[in-house]
């Protein structure tokens, strides 16, 4: 919680009451060693998940761990291992050992690979699962409880039926066996593993809508009503909680579907999967998805779980990553802005005095992706010459405004000069609101690994880390 406190600018017994309140969780099992820990609460910056993972297709160790290690780079707050194919065991525990954020996984797809099929799964085989994971260090799980065999009915007028892999897989098993989800009936059997290993609840939503035509229909808020449930049935064994959210849904019911949230679980911190607003644009999705992911942070969504361009159309790779993650990491801030969080917007500015100065390293450095905002501009003027010029390829010298502007400041006319300095060493900002993105004590992460007999070594040049790592 001092941790937390230090990274939020906040005073620890805030972070505590709102911890201790229900209002914000702090994923962090006791078996993961090398966490640098953080907080997701609709008080405090707003966060940002990647999900990695491999399926059957493609994807090794050593891939996972450069997925990972782009994801902490570019400012991934935490993670989750979405893993379906082969060596699920071997890339947890890699993931976990390696990653200074924490790590979430969906125990009913390994459930799945064990079983061979979904019908096959049995109540032990699901608490056995989730206790291995827990004993691995998993700081956070999804679990779809909340999917109830009454409510598969109401998803009958659906365009895209279930889209949760989750939510389709209990659906599948409900119907073959004739039984009630076994995540709900061995629910606070559940609760007391977590509670043994500190690991924080994050409530599927298996039945979240897949299109907008889906979004907000009576399925998606009957299994809402059963999460606000659960999430007070957690409460009472000392569980965190968070909850999940959708999917696909009209930009102007997104702040309905948070405050919705919010009333139903009583607070517990909303973790929403975009939503997107607009299903028109494969290979896009990081931005239809990014557009609904401001709104439900500047509505009180507490983590925002990246979508990538990839999303529908394949697994993503590294740069799709990247390509995430910015993605996100701009709607978080714009929220986080909106919301004026304490701090938030002296990043903005310390960036627009440094453009209009055409102080152009410090413009990169303050970027976002500063080797993205280098590259671009290299691209068209290389020299360190034009690191001082006074213009850059768009407007050229005879048509910056900045320029213009400037010199006409400099005349003497009636506009006075503009003094103007943002010191981000004094901000009130939370590190989430503050450059570099992806900066994380590693102290703890090892330097390699060994699996099977086999020497991992993540790439570790994008690591931030601080100065007394």
């Amino acid at each position: 919680m001092e941790r937390v406190a230090e990274r939020e600018n906040r005073d620890p017994e805030f972070v505590r009451q709102q911890v201790a309140d229900g209002q914000a969780v702090i994923p962090a099992n006791h078996a993961h060693e090398s966490l640098d820990p953080m907080i997701i609460g609709r008080e405090f910056s707003t966060k940002v998940n990647a999900n990695i993972g491999n399926s059957e297709e493609t994807s090794s160790i050593q891939g996972e761990l450069q997925k990972l290690h782009t994801a902490v780079h570019y400012g991934a707050d935490t993670v989750m291992d979405l893993s379906t194919g082969s060596n699920l065991d071997e890339i947890r525990e890699a993931n976990i050992t390696h990653s200074p954020v924490p790590v979430g996984t969906v125990p009913i797809y390994e459930a799945v690979k064990r079983a061979e099929s979904p019908d096959e799964i049995t109540h032990e085989l699901l608490l056995d699962v989730i206790e291995k994971q827990a004993k691995q260090g998993v700081d956070y799980m999804t679990i779809h409880a909340g999917v109830l065999m009454e409510h598969l009915p109401l998803t009958d007028g659906r365009k895209t039926g279930i889209v949760s892999r989750g939510g389709s897989i209990l659906a599948q098993w409900m119907e073959e066996n004739g039984m009630q989800n076994p995540l709900y009936t061995k629910f606070e059997e559940i609760c007391d593993i977590f509670a043994e290993h500190d690991v924080t609840f994050s409530l599927g939503d298996g039945l979240r809508p897949g299109c907008l035509a889906d979004a907000c229909d009576d399925a998606q808020f009957a299994e809402l009503k059963t999460l606000g449930e659960l999430t007070r049935t957690a409460w009472d064994h000392g569980v965190q909680v968070m909850v999940e959210g959708p999917g696909h849904v009209p930009m102007d019911k997104v702040a309905d579907n948070v405050e919705g949230q919010q009333a139903v679980c009583d607070g517990a911190p909303f973790y929403v999967l975009g939503p997107l607003v607009t299903d028109v644009a494969p290979g896009y999705d990081h931005i239809t998805s990014a557009i609904g992911a401001a709104e439900a942070g500047r509505s009180g969504a507490a983590m925002l779980c990246y979508v990538t361009p990839k999303e529908h159309l394949g697994l993503p790779e590294k740069e799709d990553v990247r390509e995430g993650l910015a993605a996100y990491r701009i709607a978080a801030h714009a929220a986080d802005v909106a919301n004026d969080l304490p701090g938030a917007r002296d990043w903005d500015d310390a960036l627009s005095e440094a453009r209009y100065e055409f102080d152009w390293r410090r413009q990169f450095d303050l970027a976002l992706d500063p080797e993205r905002a280098r590259s671009y501009h290299d691209q068209t003027l290389p020299g360190d010459n034009y690191k001082e010029a006074r213009f850059c390829s768009m407007c050229g010298v005879e048509f910056c405004s900045m320029r213009i502007d400037q010199d006409a400041r400099d005349a003497d006319g009636e506009m006075s000069e503009i003094e103007s300095e943002t010191d981000l060493t004094v901000s009130a900002a939370a590190e989430a609101n503050l450059p570099p993105v992806g900066t994380h004590d590693t102290s703890r992460v090892p330097d390699e690994i060994e699996i099977n007999g086999v020497t991992f070594t993540p790439e570790h040049d994008h690591d931030h880390g601080h100065a007394d790592d």
